[in-house]
């Protein structure tokens, strides 16, 4: 095809290739990284995110900033998606990866201009980071004791929220990972199993912890009593409702007989599963769907206190508590499928009734975020969140790192040595990949208020020395001391630097592969063939 029927086939589409492209999608990483590098760090600032219907969120969490700001650019949400899937997979370590992957693409322009063709450079970084993963694996020590686990997640709160409010949710969350560390379920477990409930009034320190499911729920029979010392429990994942028909069709009804024994055989069904449930000495009933109100009056008389409309995720917590299955049928329920509960109450707090179920089987946990504002305890349960997910982390991968740029700056210095023994251009892109590592230090002193150029050479020089724990000295983000990070108990978990190095790499090499960018003018619309058939 000739380029005149190239332009004639993109006539509805504007075209931008080659390095152009490339400058533009660069431009956008840099602009990402700008509005969340400053968060970065114990001293990092925070954001206020405004929407459309005037609501704040004031917060310093990379990944809030970037999926609630409105974003347009095609390049910035590819990078965003990549902060998303860093949180995901290691709940931290998000504006590390953005920080991380805008200043290769960065590096790699300026390789590119000095004529450096991007698959060279693509094949230098993918080099480093291999190298970049080895000196991990070599820098990183276990965390085999609560202490040093503490602290790991204490680093990873630095300037999210106050000092006494981290302390404290990190020893909630450590706790609720222990309880979790034999349980089956994968990485996305403790999300599962550990309701939240935020519940306005008190302190954000008076955040609690329960081996409970509590719920905003209300029984639906007044006269059985709002506590209970416990008792049996089954859990039924539909309603208890009067029969329907299993086909659409219309009764017509001729005579009142007809209608009244209608209705008797549909209160003898629901006295019949109800009765059902009285053998097995049901005292609790938990229904996911609804229960009709003819059979509210029937489970008072069996003495059944009753339950409806829960979330599937909450059936499957109080399953866990309490060791009952779940079944559809209530018909077909057995002495098997019922399980025992140790404690039921109800509480009036800001006058919604909350309901607390507790077992002795674990496996599912509430935590209770108390706050003075909304905007409070939706910050505290973000922070909550992110220290649960690396606690949780730890306890399967417990290999730990310097934090304070600590790390980094030790990459940068092998991986430049590493890069001398190269042959080819690909030297060049291994020499700018380890750069590019240094801005993790370089903006923690500049959110700390320090030179970042005297940081980072201060930094390389302490570690080039030959002695002990060289490598763990790095930048007290507090203090702007150069300091061994064992000492300061400043430390990174290696899941989050090794997913945060490999995430910004992976992202910054597809960028890089890209030489066109189109934009389509107007949607694809359904061409009028009518005018060039013939009619026959």
């Amino acid at each position: 095809m000739s380029d005149a029927e190239h332009e004639v086939a993109l006539e509805d589409t504007d075209r931008v290739h080659g390095r152009t492209a490339l400058v533009r999608n660069v431009a956008a990483a840099i602009s990402l990284s700008n509005a969340v590098r400053s968060t970065l760090g114990p001293r990092g600032m925070d954001k206020m995110l405004v929407d459309e219907e005037g609501n704040v969120i004031v917060t310093n969490d990379g990944v809030t900033v970037l999926e609630t700001a409105r974003v347009e650019h095609p390049t910035a949400n590819l990078l965003i998606a990549s902060s998303s899937s860093q949180d995901r997979a290691a709940r931290d370590g998000t504006t590390t990866t953005i920080i991380l992957m805008a200043e290769m693409l960065q590096n790699a322009l300026e390789l590119i201009r000095s004529g450096i063709h991007p698959s060279i450079i693509i094949n230098g970084y993918r080099i480093a980071n291999n190298k970049a993963l080895e000196e991990l694996e070599r820098l990183s020590i276990v965390a085999d004791n609560r202490n040093l686990k503490e602290s790991v997640v204490n680093t990873s709160l630095q300037g999210k929220i106050d000092s006494m409010l981290t302390k404290h949710l990190t020893g909630l969350a450590l706790d609720a990972a222990e309880s979790l560390a034999d349980e089956d379920g994968g990485k996305d477990l403790e999300r599962l199993r550990i309701k939240r409930i935020q519940i306005s009034g008190g302190r954000a320190l008076d955040t609690e912890l329960l081996p409970a499911l509590v719920l905003a729920k209300t029984k639906l029979i007044g006269r059985t009593p709002k506590f209970s010392e416990g008792g049996k429990i089954a859990i039924i994942d539909g309603a208890i409702e009067e029969r329907k028909l299993s086909f659409d069709a219309q009764i017509e009804i001729n005579e009142l007989g007809v209608l009244k024994d209608f209705q008797t055989i549909n209160e003898k069904y629901l006295r019949d599963v109800i009765s059902h449930l009285e053998k097995l000495n049901v005292d609790l009933l938990i229904v996911r769907d609804g229960i009709a109100d003819e059979a509210i009056s029937i489970l008072s008389e069996a003495g059944i206190t009753a339950y409806r409309r829960f979330e599937r995720d909450d059936l499957e917590r109080l399953s866990r508590l309490t060791k009952t299955n779940i079944i559809r049928d209530i018909r077909k329920i057995t002495k098997e499928d019922i399980g025992e509960y140790s404690s039921r109450s109800e509480e009036n707090i800001g006058g919604i009734n909350y309901t607390t179920i507790e077992g002795e089987f674990g496996g599912a946990m509430t935590v209770i975020i108390k706050g003075s504002t909304p905007e409070i305890r939706d910050e505290v349960s973000r922070a909550f969140d992110d220290a649960l997910g690396v606690s949780h982390r730890l306890t399967n991968e417990n290999k730990i790192l310097p934090g304070g740029g600590a790390t980094q700056t030790h990459l940068a210095r092998k991986i430049r040595e590493y890069a001398t023994i190269q042959s080819g251009r690909e030297q060049m892109a291994i020499e700018g990949y380890a750069a590019a590592l240094e801005i993790v230090p370089r903006t923690l002193a500049e959110n700390a208020g320090f030179d970042p150029i005297d940081i980072v050479l201060s930094l390389s020089a302490e570690q080039s020395k030959e002695k002990e724990w060289a490598s763990w000295i790095g930048i007290n983000g507090k203090s702007g001391e150069i300091s061994n990070m064992f000492e300061e108990e400043i430390f990174d978990p290696k899941f989050v630097v090794e997913h945060a190095i490999t995430g910004a790499t992976e992202a910054a090499i597809s960028i890089l592969r890209i030489d066109d960018v189109l934009w389509a003018k107007k949607g694809p619309e359904t061409p009028d063939w009518s005018n060039q058939i013939e009619d026959n």
